[in-house]
């Protein structure tokens, strides 16, 4: 983060004809972050104390509104972003959101877009209530079951396939329980607060419409939500403190409360993970800030928000964003460290860092980018950019060899044009001269580029004075004559075989730098690959451990119905996982193939020299 938030800003609120809109203020804090984030939302019924929990999960005693009277304090969805306490590079993202069943608002349909809101952009969500888990409070819950009416995973699909991807996208499910007085004892025996709330989720069994009405709640929350926890926390202070919670220490609140916020908080900054997308996709704070106004928007278009059209809206958005971001860094380093003229090797060094700089930035910031389009589309800029300092720098060097050049012969034009060499002996003074000035040029030049293709030329125009003044030179025999243009003839070649070593150096610096950029794209391409699929595999690995566990419980119950159905889509589930891992030497060999390919037409020359790179790549990621 480029800054700390000092207290929570409004990030989703009702616009004047009151309708959901996201605020641009916050979406600028957002915009900022290009760590990814953790984002813990806290929803439930006004007055339950929500706001407490995420104070303290901020470290601050105030900050998100605490309400002691019947009104509701917050109003839409708030936004609090500090750095995560136990997982360095990360930022944590705390929401608060409006108390759900405020009477006042007598609009139904707003409670449940907060709550898909909340479910949405969380990667942790808690629910907060008053009192125990009971039946009055599951059916206060009924939004869990409004869940596939009101969101869609995939654009085209049975509702029977959402409910089974749901389970992979949905945040981590936390009921924290306020103001909690029974004990946790179950048939004589200590039960832990988890299996107190896997308790109050059994189902019973029948098919009435009473039992159907009672077990819906419940089922939703066992299909939908892969991880679910609780916590108990008793009354935190008395009824005449509470009035005034805001103005408490923590020394005035119950001993046992604080110790059970303090598990609750250390559980949260352990166990909460990064918050992704479908395809185990990273998302940073810009992508969050798109990903709301991208969902906020299909609410206010009367849509219902997709995750698979919200990945590639995405797409479009932070990826043309995240080239520009990429660019714009490799610019500014450039200018940073460069000075014209520099040796080739030296602005290959700088071009080098500047570029691995500006791929580790896009890799941060670009989204869903599966045909490495806007990779492909950085590589071609910054192959451009880099072409383009590369002729400065030849222009540069050039001018600098000319200046000096210039300063180190004019004493030969001088004499040249005085006719000083026009005379019997005069072919070798001459030549003295000449050769004194061009090793003194060459001490001065020294390897500097292009220092000896200024010397060919330089030489080639002044051969006809040489021919000149050997013509004139009495003292030398026909065959002397004969011999010194033979030597004529193999000093230039000589030089301009040093002019074009000079080239061939540049060409193969020219080779070594587009090797090293189609390395760098490839390895940090593949890299942010591999933690996708392994966070993929870690959401698949978690949701067919919840499957299997849901099956055991309902074979338990004897639910057979129910467990043989599960059953199916624990099948589905092991085949797609198998099929990921068997699909992944192609996926790779695909990326490697467009990249490699694209190369070929961005990187002039390389593709010819670059013969088993792409293979070499591909076995160091299997």
């Amino acid at each position: 983060m480029s800054s700390e938030m000092k207290e929570p800003i409004c990030l989703i609120s009702n616009d004047s004809e009151g309708r959901l809109c996201v605020q641009d203020d916050a979406k600028a804090v957002l915009d900022k972050i290009t760590q990814p984030v953790v984002v813990v939302s806290v929803v439930g019924l006004y007055r339950t104390g929500k706001s407490y929990l995420m104070n303290h999960l901020a470290g601050q005693q105030t900050g998100f509104a605490l309400g002691s009277t019947i009104e509701s304090k917050t109003k839409g969805i708030w936004m609090w972003c500090v750095p995560h306490p136990s997982k360095p590079g990360h930022t944590l993202v705390l929401l608060d959101t409006e108390g759900l069943g405020d009477v006042d608002k007598g609009d139904e349909k707003h409670d449940t877009w907060i709550f898909c809101l909340a479910v949405l952009l969380s990667s942790t969500l808690v629910y907060n209530s008053l009192g125990v888990i009971d039946n009055h409070a599951l059916e206060k819950l009924h939004y869990v079951t409004e869940l596939t009416e009101n969101i869609r995973v995939k654009a085209h699909g049975s509702d029977e396939d959402d409910a089974a991807e749901f389970m992979r996208v949905f945040p981590t499910f936390i009921w924290a329980v306020r103001d909690f007085t029974l004990q946790l004892i179950k048939d004589g025996q200590d039960i832990t607060a988890d299996q107190y709330l896997e308790g109050a989720l059994q189902l019973k069994p029948g098919r009435s419409k009473q039992i159907e009405q009672y077990n819906l709640p419940r089922r939703c929350l066992r299909n939908f939500f892969a991880e679910r926890r609780c916590f108990v926390f008793p009354r935190p202070a008395k009824d005449s403190d509470l009035r005034r919670m805001e103005e408490l220490t923590e020394d005035d609140l119950d001993l046992t409360f604080r110790e059970q916020a303090e598990v609750f908080c250390s559980y949260i900054f352990t166990n909460s993970k990064p918050k992704t997308v479908t395809g185990g996709r990273t998302l940073t704070g810009a992508v969050l800030g798109s990903l709301a106004d991208v969902y906020v928007e299909a609410i206010r278009s009367g849509s219902v928000p997709c995750l698979e059209n919200a990945v590639e809206t995405l797409a479009l958005i932070q990826n043309g964003r995240a080239v520009d971001q990429a660019l714009e860094a490799y610019m500014s380093q450039l200018f940073k460290d460069l000075r014209l003229p520099v040796d080739p090797t030296e602005l290959s060094q700088i071009h080098s860092a500047a570029e691995k700089h500006a791929v580790e930035v896009f890799i941060k910031s670009s989204f869903n980018d599966s045909e490495q389009t806007a990779q492909l589309e950085l590589m071609r800029k910054i192959q451009r950019e880099y072409e383009s300092f590369s002729i400065q720098n030849q222009e540069e060097c050039l001018n600098e060899c000319r200046s000096v050049l210039e300063q180190v012969f004019s004493p030969l034009e001088e004499a040249l044009a005085e006719g000083v060499f026009m005379h019997s002996g005069g072919y070798q003074e001459y030549r003295e001269t000449l050769s004194a000035h061009t090793q003194e040029y060459r001490e001065r030049t020294g390897s500097q580029i292009m220092s000896e293709e200024v010397l060919s030329q330089y030489l080639k125009e002044k051969e006809m004075f040489a021919k000149t003044i050997l013509l004139a030179d009495q003292s030398l025999s026909e065959a002397d004559q004969r011999m010194e243009e033979e030597r004529l003839h193999r000093e230039r070649l000589q030089q301009k075989q040093k002019a074009l070593e000079e080239q061939n150096r540049l060409q193969e610096q020219v080779f070594e730098d587009q090797k090293r950029t189609y390395e760098e794209h490839l390895n940090q391409l593949l890299e942010r690959m591999e933690r996708e699929r392994e966070r993929a595999r870690e959401d698949n690995e978690r949701v067919l451990e919840a499957k299997l566990k849901e099956q055991r419980a309902l074979l338990e119950q004897d639910f057979r119905d129910g467990a043989d159905s599960m059953q199916k889509e624990i099948d589905r589930l092991k085949g797609e996982m198998k099929n990921n891992d068997e699909s992944k030497r192609s996926t790779l060999s695909k990326v490697v193939d467009t990249v490699g390919t694209a190369a070929g037409f961005l990187l002039p020359g390389f593709l010819s020299k670059a013969v088993g790179f792409g293979a070499s790549f591909l076995s160091r990621w299997l």
